[in-house]
């Protein structure tokens, strides 16, 4: 893990720690807080334009930075509590959608690729 997630997710274990919320930080909880933060995320985008989120007003981009500060900090929260190093497995996922997606055939398509095959 890169050394700022490494800071981060230290951090957020010792805010848990000293707060007793351990019990409650185990994967099924976190991932579920997770979605409920992706929620409120989703809600600040759901009825604007294209143009609209692209160019956001400031009250609007104040709550969205909130609601991505809490999506980060769960996600790296889950990912240290399951030993998941954040970006080895975001560097894999990446190389893996590097072999799926070839350039020449995805460059500007929207179309999924199928699963890779062994």
């Amino acid at each position: 893990m890169s050394t700022e997630l490494e800071r981060l997710a230290l951090r957020l274990r010792e805010f848990a720690r000293a707060r007793d919320w351990e019990q409650f930080h185990t994967p099924k909880n976190l991932a579920m807080a997770l979605a409920g933060e992706v929620g409120e995320l989703v809600a600040e985008f759901q009825w604007l334009t294209p143009a609209e989120s692209a160019d956001l007003d400031p009250a609007t981009l104040a709550r969205v930075r909130g609601e991505i500060a809490d999506v980060m900090a769960y996600l790296v929260r889950l990912a240290d509590s399951l030993g998941v190093d954040l970006a080895e497995a975001t560097n894999a996922k990446l190389d893996e959608n590097e072999r799926r997606y070839d350039v020449g055939r995805y460059r500007g398509s929207a179309e999924k690729a199928p699963p890779l095959t062994s």
